[in-house]
């Protein structure tokens, strides 16, 4: 029911609120002051009042019918001539009329009334008609009586009239004729009179039986509504037209009607999105409710809440920022270590985690790669963190990731610290750098914002121990805690396959104690906690919340930025993974049916889209995520990317066997192809690009969909030396007795050094010999002894590749 306020009606009726309290306590109605709440019921009451008072006896009463109009407006693209369009304005208009159950009551009540008199009076014509047929019957019984008298007259009086007598039984159902018997005297032969007493019975009528007007207040029958039905409907994340007319208990035509009316074109068993059913059941006047898909593992891991007590845990720390503007240098100041160099081209492509002590207090890190296609990445390192540091070059300023680390932040809703970086190189510019992180909203605390700014430099270490101390102050503020006992809850970090161990992913606990031996469930895969390993590479018995970890005993890579938990059985862990898996299947089919109907809704009349099939293959799970979305960036309308499948560890037999399926070629970022692969080659068309820095293979695909005829450089084997076995040199260090399997090792060429198909290290040779003899080249089926620049953790079986850069046109 509608309610309203004293001082409210007053406005709309447009007199004083003290005339209008006035009025209804003269109505009866009790009002203490202008806030006080009327009801529909008391403002009928104050009506009927006035009209009382002004003389008219009518009482107001509520209507008996509503009309309600309708009009919506849309607009309709029409083709010109001369390849010009217009657009025509259309405006629909319903009317739809409601009627009042009172007058729906008495209008049945009447139509009830005029039955039961027109049924009387057939009655009553029947009945007429039935005693008229009564007479009529008794009026020929006399005359068969009289005809029978006759007759008997006229014959002999000597005749005996002999009747037969009427024998009755308990078995018979019919009655015997009557036999009249009659003796003639000039041949005395009897003769037999026969005369039919048999009457038709008349069938019992019908009685029908008419509507009893009490019967319309039982509230039995169907009655119209008075406002439409609004249902509630759960929407899973995929749900198809057919199944929401059904839900709404209405033909799917109308359904699809309304989606024509919102540009969307479907059939019924389409699946849609969930936002967009979610807009087609509210357009239809129904509320939308986004359903609760939870399974057997929800309800399994609620049980599963840790009710330890929580204590005091390390801060984790996310460093981010636009590339090459010091962000893993300044890590490695801070660790002192050196690993920009052992990553290729100079910038970071996995994230590093890692932990420090300063001040007896420990500080987890998450060291984030800077380019752009490393998105996900910073997204993740963002969601697990507790603190970002914000690393912004002072003499280059904010840049495009400078801003979207600025963004992850905000969504991410963790406090920020800003770090400038490279203040000891000459004519830097502090205060530009502020002004533009205060056109980003990024207000130091010192102009009254709330982000504190902290003047660093890597090189000299200028103004770290200010940013540690800083750090240790907004953890103070947080007060972060977690329980350190109980099931172990943690996020992957990291993912990959590592040769001789298996599958290996870096974790991060975020509450509970994980112990060596654990049975565990990541995201599709399960296993065991065989191996813990810091990032000092030693092994752990238990982990820690705030704790990286690496480890080992999965079943397979899982994907970054799933969760691990800790289960009782392998068969729990089971069921989950096939839960997942089968889930996740169905919801990468709908959406790829989604997206080709949408593909074809944008592009309904160019045809199929010329597409590039590709496979991916990297060395770990992140790297393949960024060049997928990287490269699903580069579609245009005319040609489409078909990613084929991506995934970690080297090319095998089997991925050519798909490549050659499916058209495709293969991106092989930091892995090789093994020998049975390499064999498969040979006979078949299957191409494959090998690289080592991300951004050279997102290029080079996109000068291939652009078809630019400028050339472009392409990496060429030139020969593959296996390792022997090593010798110690005293000038050199490590050599490496190799044969040359394939081509030429060149000493000028740059090198890479290969571990069960996996890149391991990139640089140069610093010594090539055949015996005792510096050489140049070394061909296939040579011995010879090689040294490896800056390199000493060659290992029997491994592989040198020799390589060369050429210029090629696409």
């Amino acid at each position: 029911m509608s309610t309203t306020t004293v001082s409210k009606l007053s406005l709309a009726l447009k007199i004083s609120s003290d005339k209008l309290i006035s009025q209804l306590k003269d109505a009866g109605i009790e009002v203490d002051n202008e806030d006080a709440v009327i009801s529909n019921d008391q403002k009928l009451l104050l009506l009927n009042h006035l009209r009382g008072s002004h003389g008219t006896s009518k009482l107001a009463t509520s209507p008996k019918k509503l009309t309600v109009n309708r009009r919506s407006q849309s607009e309709l693209k029409l083709s010109g001539g001369f390849g010009t369009t217009r657009t025509v304005n259309v405006e629909v208009r319903k009317k739809r009329t409601y009627l009042s159950k009172d007058s729906l009551l008495e209008e049945a009540k009447k139509e009830a009334l005029v039955e039961e008199e027109k049924s009387k009076e057939l009655e009553q014509k029947r009945i007429e008609q039935d005693k008229q047929k009564e007479i009529e019957i008794e009026k020929e019984k006399e005359q068969l009586n009289e005809l029978k008298k006759n007759v008997l007259e006229k014959n002999n009086p000597r005749q005996i009239i002999q009747e037969p007598q009427k024998e009755k039984t308990a078995n018979s159902k019919n009655k015997k004729r009557k036999k009249t018997k009659q003796f003639d005297n000039s041949s005395f032969q009897m003769k037999e009179l026969h005369v039919s007493g048999k009457v038709k019975k008349r069938k019992k009528r019908q009685v029908r039986r008419t509507l009893n007007v009490t019967s319309l207040d039982q509230g039995q029958g169907f009655e119209k509504p008075v406002s439409p039905i609004t249902k509630e409907i759960k929407i899973p994340k995929f749900i198809s037209p057919q199944e929401i007319a059904q839900k709404l208990s209405i033909k799917v035509g109308e359904v699809i009607t309304v989606m024509m009316k919102q540009g969307i074109m479907s059939s019924g068993n389409d699946p849609l999105d969930q936002d967009t059913a979610i807009l087609l059941v509210e357009e239809m006047g129904h509320k939308a409710i986004i359903m609760d898909e939870r399974s057997a593992e929800d309800s399994l891991f609620e049980s599963h809440v840790n009710t330890n007590e929580a204590v005091e845990r390390p801060p984790v720390v996310t460093i981010m920022g636009h590339v090459d503007h010091g962000k893993t240098s300044l890590l490695d100041y801070i660790r002192n270590t050196k690993v920009t160099e052992s990553e290729a081209g100079g910038i970071t492509q996995h994230i590093g985690a890692y932990t420090i002590e300063h001040n007896d207090k420990t500080i987890t890190f998450l060291d984030t790669p800077g380019h752009a296609a490393f998105t996900q990445m910073r997204a993740r390192g963002a969601n697990v963190t507790d603190i970002v540091i914000l690393v912004v070059a002072a003499d280059d300023g904010v840049k495009p990731q400078t801003i979207e680390a600025i963004e992850h932040a905000k969504l991410a809703k963790v406090p920020l610290i800003v770090a400038i970086n490279k203040i000891d190189k000459p004519d830097v510019d502090l205060e530009k750098v502020k002004s533009e992180l205060i056109t980003n909203e990024i207000i130091p605390e010192e102009l009254g914002g709330n982000y504190l700014f902290v003047n660093v430099s890597a090189i000299s270490g200028e103004g770290v121990d200010t940013l540690l101390e800083t750090i240790l102050l907004q953890t103070e503020i947080l007060d972060l805690k977690a329980p350190n006992e109980g099931r172990s809850i943690g996020t992957v970090i990291e993912s990959g396959v590592e040769s001789g161990k298996g599958a290996v992913a870096t974790i991060l606990i975020r509450e509970g104690r994980l112990n060596k031996g654990d049975l565990i469930i990541v995201g599709e895969v399960s296993g065991k906690a065989r191996i813990l390993i810091n990032e000092e590479n030693k092994d752990l018995e238990f982990v820690l919340p705030s704790m990286p970890v690496k480890l080992y005993g999965l079943s397979a890579a899982p994907n970054s930025g799933d969760e691990m938990r800790v289960i009782d059985t392998e068969r729990q862990a089971k069921d989950i993974a096939i839960q997942r898996k089968q889930s996740n299947r169905t919801n990468t089919l709908n959406e790829q049916q989604i997206l080709k109907m949408k593909n074809f809704m944008e592009n309904p009349d160019s045809g199929e889209l010329k597409s590039i099939p590709i496979m991916i293959k990297a060395d770990v799970h992140g790297s393949s995520e960024a060049i997928k979305d990287s490269l699903l960036k580069l579609t245009t309308e005319e040609v489409h990317i078909d990613i084929v499948s991506s995934g970690v560890g080297g090319i095998n037999e089997s991925d050519i066997n798909l490549a050659e399926a499916s058209n495709a070629f293969i991106i092989g970022f930091n892995v090789r192809a093994d020998n049975t692969a390499k064999k498969s080659i040979k006979n078949s068309s299957v191409d494959i690009k090998y690289y080592s820095i991300i951004y050279e293979t997102i290029d080079d695909i996109s000068n291939m969909i652009k078809g630019l005829a400028a050339p472009v450089i392409k990496e060429e084997i030139c020969g593959i030396a296996e390792v022997r076995d090593i010798f110690d040199s005293p000038n050199i260090g490590k050599i490496a007795g190799c044969l040359v399997l394939e081509g030429s090792v060149i000493k000028s060429n740059p090198i890479r050094v290969l571990s069960y198909n996996t890149v391991i290290y990139e640089g140069e040779l610093e010594s090539l010999r055949r015996f005792k003899d510096d050489v140049k080249d070394v061909k296939s089926g040579t011995e010879c002894g090689i040294g490896v620049k800056n390199y000493n953790d060659v290992k029997a079986g491994d592989q040198i590749e020799c390589f060369r850069n050429i210029e090629v046109k696409l």
